[in-house]
């Protein structure tokens, strides 16, 4: 089994003997994961906001022979395009004052008028609005207008406050906003003030042909009729050309490092080009301090776990037990998750396509927290 290794401040992957140190512990688990079929593969990078303590690919893109993924395997981020996607740009758009956090979603979604104008911004963020979870919308609409349509005519379940669920159909209703405000479709409102500007090169919507050898493929899927590769897993998403706050961004481990350290770098802008081995020196300001302290923050321990956008550690939750409670994180349905502990100055990602060939396989609920207190052991460890 083919692996890569990144300790310290090495310029370049390269590999190294894992069988014995700190690190050993968290590698062999991989290993014992994909002989478990957990996934057929997996992407790990643990560091600080100035390095990369370790990282890792263990297994291949599929359960066949083939190249271990690596720091360039785009995975197909699911749900954590909430957070490094939409919810960033939410932050900025917040920090200069053209979105109001407590204003009703109507103000920029005016074809929502399920809930009338008793849903704030902030609820659809910490998912206290009363919508649902889920809808299939795929099965009704065959646009993006259309789904839309039926995410706005959607009507509560609860009212808004009373409880929290997490909701696709919320982040959806923040993308709408996101696009009226800024007059673009989010996928080029990312692209241009959050991606380009942070040096993720290699995160984007709908990647192209060319990048099919370095994608992992997820699900055998029933309703597409083939293996999706390159293709948005989630339906809904689908529908909507592939492009939407809740789903459909693509990445690799490479860049969620930029973005990791960026968001523990006080939001400082990471050099480039710079192999993210060599750590980051801050430059321009991205994001402020504040507006980063703000959004990642439990908004009501009494009520739930969230922050705005993100999540933090709570009991069972894919965090582990070590990280700090100011940790923030969140998970993808594909098998994705990323968990950033300021207190510890850590960050720890992990990618995997759990979902190949099929969804049904749950493994990863009980490899995530695992792999957060490996990594929190290991980077206590190597620094004694």
């Amino acid at each position: 089994m083919k692996l890569f290794v990144l300790l310290g401040c090495l310029a370049m992957a390269t590999t190294h003997d894992t069988s014995t140190g700190p690190w050993a512990p968290l590698t062999r688990f991989l290993e014992e994961s994909v002989a478990r079929r957990a996934f057929p593969g997996a992407v790990v990078a643990v560091g600080r906001r100035d390095t990369v303590l370790f990282a890792t690919g263990v297994g291949g893109l599929t359960y066949d022979s083939g190249p271990a993924p690596d720091l360039h395997t785009f995975y197909d981020l699911a749900s954590l395009t909430k957070v490094v996607g939409l919810t960033t740009e939410i932050m900025l758009l917040v920090q200069e004052h053209r979105l109001d956090l407590d204003a009703p979603v109507t103000r920029y979604v005016p074809a929502f008028r399920a809930g009338g104008d008793s849903v704030t911004i902030r609820q659809l963020l910490t998912h206290s609005s009363g919508l649902p979870a889920w809808r299939p919308f795929y099965q009704e609409a065959h646009s993006r207008a259309e789904l839309l349509a039926l995410v706005n005519a959607t009507p509560l379940e609860a009212p808004p406050g009373t409880r929290m669920v997490y909701s696709d159909l919320g982040a959806i209703l923040l993308t709408e906003a996101v696009e009226h405000i800024t007059g673009e479709r989010v996928d080029r409102v990312l692209a241009r003030s959050v991606f380009r500007p942070l040096g993720m090169r290699e995160t984007m919507y709908n990647p192209p042909a060319s990048l099919l050898p370095r994608i992992a493929p997820t699900e055998d899927d029933p309703w597409r009729g083939h293996v999706i590769r390159g293709e948005v897993h989630d339906e809904n998403a689908a529908v909507m050309d592939g492009v939407s706050g809740h789903a459909g961004l693509f990445s690799t481990a490479h860049d969620l490092i930029r973005f990791a350290q960026m968001m523990l770098d006080y939001g400082r802008v990471p050099a480039a080009p710079a192999h993210p081995a060599e750590g980051l020196r801050g430059g321009a300001r991205f994001l402020d301090s504040a507006t980063i302290a703000a959004f990642t923050r439990v908004q009501d321990p009494a009520f739930s776990s969230r922050a705005l956008g993100w999540d933090t550690p709570s009991q069972g939750s894919s965090a582990g037990t070590l990280l700090s409670p100011q940790a923030y994180g969140h998970t993808g349905f594909t098998g994705t998750s990323i968990w950033i502990d300021p207190a510890k100055d850590l960050f720890i990602i992990l990618l995997t396509n759990r979902v190949y060939p099929t969804r049904k396989n749950e493994q990863i609920l009980q490899v995530r927290p695992r792999v957060a207190d490996l990594a929190v052991e290991a980077a206590e460890a190597a620094a004694r």
